[in-house]
């Protein structure tokens, strides 16, 4: 994986910082962290901490068992925008927040913007190991500031073509290497009485994986102004792909993340999957009688020839504003992320791809992986996460946006309006949303 530059459009969002109170305990107003609120605590301590990983729980017991003058109580649910977030910020207005949580890089903007993290650059073991991890998630978690950290990264999440290998080569039906391709092959697996994939109806950040592989952008600024682009001519013809899809009955619409959704891969009713390098668990998990006849090959691209990469998710852990921790929560969050035993365990129970230079080497990412028959799944994804434009910017209220989008592409799949109408709605949306909180917008 390529040493990626760090996201220099989100530093826009310091301007709006500027309106908001200093973001870490006994910070000082002025933009730098206070060291002495990372002090450590007097005492035993136990902390709390939300996440949604599959199997979190085996990292946090490795850590259990090696500190005991520093517990860590894992709660776990639903992933971020499935409900985790909201519960965050109702937390946060209550007073009762988590000591940390799992945020992915796109919502940190928006928990940013309502003033809800800590500011880690108080803890100088989190300013230190700045150069462990790959350039561009660092910049995610500083949002492109040289002076603020919110969050510890986790991992990144290139995709790639998860896909039914056996079935394919059963039927001769090609890999696909193009979206013009995928739908030929959309067209031979639904006469067979399959679907090549499920359109989600929810994961609006996978929707923009596919925009950011095609080269769209949908946030850009310029100094302290946003301009919102949702309906660009990328996302448009992205779109309309999908669209065309849904029209023709090509693709399944099931609920992502449901039984009726895993029963579909693992009946073999739908045959692939493009998502993240995580996903390789999802479908482990979700459709277990298909071990051993999956494999994954680089996304199909707009363009023969075309070596272009989205990337759909990836985390941090970060620490809420009024934790009374934040030297454990920090130095817990940046073992859970740096230490070999935990990203290790991590990859094992929900294939995280580690965001640390040092992780990309860990054993378990070279070996051949058995529910793929074996493939080195890991090398694919390597490739796919150096194709992947650094330079994506995500806009400060997300979840909204995500949300709005959402219920348009709902909309959409019940016959009520297009995916293009969807965008559209969502682009209005978050514009109003971006000026009722007083951010600037160019548009």
């Amino acid at each position: 994986m390529r040493h990626m530059k760090r996201i220099g459009g989100v530093a826009a969002l310091t301007a709006v910082a500027l309106t908001m109170a200093a973001c870490s305990a006994g910070g000082d107003g002025g933009g730098g962290a206070d060291a002495a609120a990372c002090a450590p605590s007097e005492g035993d301590v136990t902390l709390t901490f939300t996440s949604w990983i599959p199997g979190i729980e085996d990292a946090v017991a490795i850590w259990n068992e090696a500190n005991p003058e520093i517990q860590v109580e894992v709660q776990t649910g639903p992933s971020g925008n499935a409900g985790t977030y909201q519960n965050f910020f109702n937390q946060l207005e209550a007073g009762n927040a988590p000591d940390l949580g799992q945020i992915e890089y796109d919502a940190i903007p928006n928990f940013r913007v309502q003033d809800g993290l800590e500011d880690l650059a108080a803890c100088e073991e989190i300013v230190a190991a700045e150069d462990q991890f790959v350039d561009w998630t660092w910049g995610q978690v500083t949002l492109g500031t040289d002076s603020e950290v919110y969050g510890v990264p986790q991992d990144s999440g290139p995709m790639a073509l998860f896909y039914r290998s056996d079935l394919f080569e059963q039927n001769g039906i090609a890999v696909p290497t193009t979206w013009a391709e995928y739908r030929d092959a959309a067209v031979k697996v639904r006469e067979l009485g399959g679907y090549i994939t499920n359109f989600s109806q929810s994961d609006i950040n996978q929707f923009a994986g596919f925009v950011w592989q095609g080269g769209g952008e949908w946030f850009t600024n310029s100094g302290d102004e946003w301009t919102v682009d949702l309906t660009s001519d990328v996302s448009t013809t992205v779109a309309d792909y999908w669209q065309d899809l849904i029209e023709n009955d090509l693709v399944s619409v099931y609920p992502p993340w449901t039984d009726e959704w895993n029963n579909a891969y693992n009946s073999g009713e739908v045959w692939t999957w493009n998502s993240a390098v995580w996903g390789a668990n999802s479908i482990a998990s979700g459709a277990p009688d298909t071990a051993g006849k999956w494999s994954v090959a680089p996304s199909p691209q707009w363009e023969a020839g075309q070596a272009a990469a989205g990337n759909w998710g990836g985390s941090s852990i970060a620490v809420f504003k009024g934790t009374e921790h934040l030297y454990e929560a920090a130095k817990f969050a940046l073992w859970l992320n740096s230490s070999e035993e935990a990203l290790t365990s991590l990859n094992e129970t929900a294939a995280i791809y580690p965001a640390t230079k040092a992780g990309l080497e860990l054993p378990v990412l070279q070996e051949g992986v058995e529910f793929y028959g074996g493939q080195k799944i890991y090398e694919v994804f390597a490739e796919a996460a150096g194709q992947v434009n650094p330079d994506f910017v995500w806009g400060p209220t997300m979840t909204q946006t995500y949300a709005d989008v959402s219920d348009g592409f709902k909309a959409a799949i019940s016959g009520d309006g297009t995916l293009a109408d969807a965008l559209a709605d969502g682009q209005a949306k978050t514009i109003a949303a971006l000026e009722a909180q007083s951010i600037p917008v160019a548009n």
